[in-house]
């Protein structure tokens, strides 16, 4: 679980960053860009990337 939370993380501050990179315009605000990053398809995505992610380290650990 701590690998797909910080995962999640990751996901979430690069679109953060991402969010305020792209327009960071007259009247951008955290709250604005929290409400434009936080929505339902984001956390899928990050939910999916973040299970895959884990897949994919725990194959390599056991690789090695």
């Amino acid at each position: 679980m701590i690998e797909v939370g910080f995962i999640i993380f990751l996901f979430y501050s690069n679109l953060l960053m991402g969010e305020f990179a792209r327009a960071n315009g007259q009247g951008k605000s955290l709250a604005f860009a929290l409400n434009d990053v936080f929505t339902f398809a984001n956390f899928a995505i990050a939910v999916i990337s973040g299970v895959i992610g884990y897949i994919v380290v725990e194959f390599l650990r056991k690789q090695i």
